[in-house]
């Protein structure tokens, strides 16, 4: 017990630890006590040293260090991930060393050279929140750092933590990282589309604050929503272009891994009520510039500011616009700023998608609402996240799909040309068993937005639910190509579990396969699915290793919390799909 004289003191707090010690040790102790080392030596070691870190305690699988600065802690905890990520780039992801890590600010009790008191316990309940290779934090120190770190934040709202009596704000932090792409001198470009293909880069906040980002980033998104109405142009996915935000730019070699022809890059700087947009359209195996030019305007013209751009981008292209798509440019889907950017973020916030996120976009999509009773985003967005929340519950969620349903017909009744919308409401119809009615509604929103790469994912899940596994499995791959770099994990996990739906076990292996290790340990599907695919082959050892990686990674995971594979139509392959998992050792309990 410690001395009732013992000091106390206000620091921040780092809790790591490594993922799945037990099962590295238990497969390889030598290779995985040097492995650590080395990361220790080459990465943990220096980078908390760099940020004037003192190392508390060292743990066979983790450690603690105190801070007396909680941006030297954050800055350290990012450090140490991004150069983790780098460390394993090489390594077979099954010897990967990765960590979880968790900070926070607080009051601490200090006996000899050891730290106690709550301030270390919420560090460390914090540690076990976040995802491998990821950081979270509280909300006490989030609100320290806001405004000093470049870092993209997510609200993951209140969560219950062992040992606490109160629940924890808690915000994970969005590295952003790149997944690992081929690269060298094997490495080919994507092949082009039959018609002008274009990427819009994040556009650089020249406001001088980082509060900004924001307004920028959703001038990129506003301008990618607006151009992917348009069915003679090819456009990639915001989440793949996003990646290369604060990142040097070097347009031939990002349209290749792209895959497009042309390059929309810019600046917007917002002071006060006026805003400046300066934008250029490049041609990137030539590196000429098509046009650029100049917007200004006051804050309220912002969104007419973004349709002057998008009309020079289609004009300079020589697209011929068909249908309604030249009045759909025109639309403008909400004029109220503070809601587009929460809409923006909220729409990030569920991605790796566990409950915890998709819980906080749902909250996230309902201030949106409050902002902006107008704006289809919003109800879209919180339909979306019912229906998505629903795969992660255990009960009666009937409930849960009548609200789904309820806010995409909302959103459909304020704006009927927000193509969102109609891929909420196929998500929602789905719940309820009504699978031709749900395709119809995933195709409209196709329809209305041709480059929407998770309006192709979402049909691609429709229909592989309802048994057109080979439709749904060209879905997905559309996605993917509309979005090459974003992290892939939910749209592997989309083709694979068709190809495990079809019977075609070795493509899953394969598909399961490459998704764990672009992506690492992303999430209990992956690991559910490509365990499956191994037992239906005989594969025990393999699928047994997959298993057990679930248990220990995502320890609360059971199928009875899974409400997924109810979703499936026919009763034979979904009594073989529950089969074949429990057979692999998924606990059913």
């Amino acid at each position: 017990m410690a001395d009732i004289s013992a000091q106390r003191r206000l620091a921040a707090i780092l809790a790591a630890d490594v993922v799945g010690y037990s099962r590295l040790m238990g497969e390889d102790e030598t290779g995985t006590l040097t492995a650590l080392k080395q990361h220790r030596t080459a990465v943990i070691d220096p980078t908390i040293a760099a940020h004037r870190g003192r190392i508390v305690k060292l743990m066979g699988d983790g450690v603690l260090v105190e801070f007396a600065s909680v941006v030297d802690a954050v800055n350290c905890a990012v450090g140490i991930q991004r150069r983790m990520v780098e460390q394993n780039a090489d390594t077979p992801d099954s010897k990967q060393i990765t960590l979880r890590i968790g900070v926070n600010l607080g009051d601490i009790i200090i006996d000899d050279d050891d730290i106690y008191g709550d301030g270390v316990n919420i560090a460390a309940r914090l540690e076990g929140l976040a995802t491998p290779n990821g950081v979270c934090i509280s909300d006490v120190v989030h609100q320290s750092v806001l405004g000093k770190l470049d870092l993209d934040f997510m609200d993951m709202g209140e969560q219950t933590v062992k040992h606490i009596t109160k629940p924890v704000h808690a915000y994970y932090i969005n590295l952003g990282r790149e997944p690992a792409l081929p690269s060298g001198p094997n490495s080919e470009p994507l092949p082009l589309p039959d018609k002008p293909s274009i990427a819009v880069l994040p556009f650089d906040n020249m406001s001088g604050d980082p509060e900004q980002d924001y307004f920028a980033d959703g001038l990129a998104e506003d301008l990618i929503t607006d151009l992917s109405k348009i069915s003679g142009l090819f456009v990639v996915a915001r989440n793949s272009s996003s990646v290369y935000k604060g990142q040097p730019v070097d347009i031939r070699s990002i349209a290749d891994k792209l895959g497009v022809k042309f390059v929309l890059e810019g600046s917007v700087r917002k002071s006060g009520q006026r805003v400046r947009i300066n934008a250029q359209l490049i041609n990137a195996a030539s590196g000429g510039h098509l046009w650029a030019d100049r917007y200004d305007g006051s804050l309220d013209e912002v969104f007419a500011l973004q349709d002057e751009v998008c009309a020079k981008v289609v004009s300079a292209l020589s697209v011929q616009l068909i249908g309604n798509e030249a009045d759909n440019l025109k639309t403008i889907h909400t004029n109220n700023l503070e809601a587009y950017e929460l809409f923006v973020r909220a729409r990030a916030t569920p991605y790796p998608p566990v409950p915890e996120r998709i819980e906080s976009a749902r909250k996230m999509f309902m201030q949106v609402v409050e902002l902006d009773p107008d704006f289809a985003g919003g109800y879209a967005g919180v339909s979306s996240m019912m229906s998505f929340g629903a795969i992660w519950r255990h009960d009666d969620t009937s409930d849960m799909i009548e609200q789904a349903l309820e806010a995409a017909y909302k959103a459909i009744s304020v704006d009927e040309a927000f193509g969102w919308s109609y891929t909420a409401l196929g998500m929602a119809l789905m719940h309820r068993g009504q699978y031709a009615e749900a395709i119809a509604a995933a195709r409209e929103a196709i329809t209305r937005q041709p480059n929407d790469a998770d309006a192709h994912g979402y049909l691609g899940f429709i229909l592989g639910v309802d048994g057109q596994c080979a439709a749904g499995i060209d879905a997905v791959n559309q996605a993917i190509r509309l979005n090459p770099l974003f992290f892939n994990g939910p749209y592997l996990n989309l083709r694979g579990q068709s190809q495990v739906l079809a019977e075609d076990y070795r493509a899953a292996i394969d598909t399961f396969s490459e998704n764990i290790e672009r992506n690492g340990p992303i999430g209990p599907p992956a690991l559910c699915w490509g365990a499956a695919a191994y037992e239906a082959l005989g594969l025990k050892e393999e699928a047994g290793r997959l298993t057990a990686r679930l248990a220990e990674e995502f320890p609360r995971f059971t199928m009875t919390n899974w409400n997924y594979l109810s979703l499936i139509r026919d009763d034979d392959m979904r009594q073989r799909i529950t089969r074949l998992m429990k057979d692999a050792g998924v606990s059913d309990l």
